[in-house]
């Protein structure tokens, strides 16, 4: 039974090699490569794209984009975890309902959802228009920060809300209650009780939500404009403008190592837990 259990794994493993493993390979290779003078790339061992890594334009640019998207999970998490307790609590018979709600993004494409924001922050949407019946015209919030944080937000925050709608769902409220006899208030309640026992789905919300926002690129292109460039952005215009992959291929490793220090800092507070 192991050994047919180990040949059922074989797709999996081969899967992850083929689209996975190898690209990455790849990728940290020409990461020690370097660029010529036309775009091309010259198969000469160097390490100066890490080195490059550390000028200071390129460290502001990734402290921007670990801000925004440690903003992100947070906020994420601050209306996320009310709205999965809603959805917990809710009776049988609207939690399938509720539940569809949280997917209904997900049915359209999400350049098109990038899109929808920006015309509700745009001088000419819907917003400006609220705004200005109370005598703020022309006001535009895209190309901006704010816009950039507000589209991820909307973009990812079912990512946080339905990793803690499942570990509610595995929770007994009754034990919310027996705090309650015992003299507890709300907010002990929630921080003794309800958070230590789902804190494996807040941590997955998290992860789920920190990661993408960490390396994207589509929503700081259509909602900040110029004025915003985060990482995700500069990997682009490294690949597709500069022409520079070997530069290119070092921020991706950059990025992946930054995502790998998540995960294992999602591992280590489990098991702490």
């Amino acid at each position: 039974m192991k050994a047919h259990g180990h040949w059922l794994a074989l797709p999996l493993f081969a899967w992850m090699l083929t689209f996975l493993a190898v690209p990455l390979g790849l990728v940290a290779v020409y990461s020690f490569l370097h660029r010529g003078p036309y775009g091309n790339v010259v198969w000469e061992l160097t390490g100066a794209n890490y080195a490059r890594l550390l000028d200071p334009l390129y460290l502001t640019i990734y402290a921007l984009s670990l801000r925004m998207a440690l903003a992100v999970t947070a906020a994420s998490l601050a209306i996320g975890l009310p709205l999965a307790l809603a959805v917990a609590r809710a009776p049988a018979k609207w939690r399938t309902p509720a539940m569809l709600l949280l997917m209904v993004p997900f049915l359209s494409n999400f350049v098109v959802r990038a899109y929808a924001i920006k015309i509700l922050l745009g001088s000419d949407g819907p917003l400006a228009a609220l705004l200005g019946a109370f005598g703020a015209d022309g006001v535009s919030l895209t190309d901006s920060p704010l816009a950039v944080w507000f589209g991820m937000l909307t973009n990812y925050l079912p990512f946080m809300v339905l990793p803690i709608v499942v570990a509610l769902e595995r929770f007994d409220f009754t034990l919310i209650e027996a705090a309650y006899d015992l003299g507890a208030t709300d907010g002990q309640a929630m921080r003794r009780v309800l958070l230590p026992l789902v804190r494996a789905g807040i941590l997955s919300g998290c992860l789920l939500t920190f990661v993408p926002a960490l390396g994207e690129f589509m929503i700081p292109d259509l909602l900040g404009g110029a004025r915003t460039m985060l990482l995700g952005n500069l990997i682009t215009e490294q690949f597709l403008k500069a022409r520079d992959w070997p530069f290119g291929a070092a921020l991706v490793m950059l990025l992946v190592a930054l995502m790998g220090a998540g995960f294992w800092w999602q591992q280590r507070w489990e098991a702490d837990g």
